[in-house]
């Protein structure tokens, strides 16, 4: 569905001069450095796919997205969605594919959503029966008759948010590239996003391709995750791939019957703790849950218990820094 190979973008940026007469030394000496904004870009996406696509700001996301929409032209290298090459075929491409900005909509901000909604229909060649039975849907699924007939500037982020996907999905593209989707927006509306790309994703057969920081957009709706850093894939897989890979950390929390000072146990680290609660954190490579839990509970009389993964964000930050999950320097 969506093919890159070896994809280069890059940009001339004048290199400004300081000092005396700075000004008209610029005007007059143009020198230019090349920023490399993408470097040798290669993966590839199946048709029904939900794909996590993350990395640090100036990783080259932005730039990687709008080259697969066609709104930049590749320094080098090819791009295929849906076998058309976006920038060569703008329109075509566009009839085929849905694009969210978190930050920027594309509906008209002074009409009734509804209104947006119509000229999109025209716009798109968009058949009656079509239009009529993916609204019913998307009202459904998002709750849109709360708000449709209501101007798009006075839509609360959350209400905008659910339009501009709609809005993205009334043509029935192929293709969904969403870009922070759920930025800003309360826990319970980030909630009913996430409902309603899984859906459109699983009966739809919607490939959607989804940049974001929340991790939580990530460990909740995609399967595979590729996370790129300086324009380049660091990593490309599953969830699980990379939590057996790097997510070595686990935290066992423990409750007991009654209150328990602080205690050393072997191979684990003490993290936080209260009366009669105590956190341990241990390598999963070097030690068991099981061997932890019979240990302690040696000790003390044992109530309840309880073992956390680590978090998929600072495992992410891991693979950012290409560390490893050696934490234990002083334990045991």
């Amino acid at each position: 569905m969506i093919m890159v190979d070896n994809l280069h973008k890059e940009y001339k940026r004048l290199v400004r001069k300081e000092g005396l007469f700075s000004g008209i030394r610029n005007l007059f000496n143009r020198d230019y450095e090349t920023v490399e904004a993408v470097k040798a870009l290669s993966f590839t996406i199946n048709e029904g796919e939900l794909v996590g696509y993350i990395g640090p700001n100036g990783a080259g996301k932005s730039t990687s997205i709008k080259m697969l929409t066609g709104i930049l032209v590749p320094t080098r290298g090819q791009v295929l969605v849906n076998g058309i090459v976006p920038y060569h075929n703008r329109k075509q491409n566009a009839s085929q594919i849905g694009v969210v900005f978190g930050q920027k909509s594309h509906l008209w901000w002074d009409v009734p959503v509804i209104e947006s909604f119509k000229l999109l229909k025209h716009m798109y060649n968009i058949s009656n029966r079509d239009f009529n039975t993916n609204l019913q849907l998307f009202d459904e699924l998002l709750d849109l008759n709360t708000f449709i007939n209501i101007p798009v500037r006075q839509l609360s982020l959350g209400q905008r948010m659910r339009s501009d996907i709609a809005a993205a999905l009334l043509h029935n593209p192929k293709i969904l590239f969403l870009d922070e989707p759920t930025i800003g927006l309360d826990v319970i509306a980030k909630e009913k996003l996430r409902e309603f790309i899984k859906t459109i994703n699983v009966e739809k057969k919607v490939t959607v391709l989804l940049t974001t920081h929340d991790m939580k957009d990530i460990e909740k709706l995609c399967s595979r995750m590729i996370i790129i850093d300086h324009g380049r894939i660091i990593y490309d897989g599953s969830v699980e791939e990379i939590r057996r890979q790097y997510g070595t950390t686990k935290t066992i929390v423990i409750e007991f019957e009654n209150a328990v000072s602080d205690f050393a146990v072997p191979n684990a680290k003490l993290v936080k703790s209260t009366a009669n609660k105590k956190w341990f954190q241990f390598n999963r490579l070097e030690t068991s849950s099981t061997d932890l839990v019979s240990y302690i509970g040696s000790l003390y009389p044992v109530t309840d218990l309880s073992v956390e993964d680590q978090d998929i964000e600072e495992i992410v930050r891991m693979v950012y820094r290409g560390t490893d999950n050696s934490f234990l320097e002083a334990s045991g």
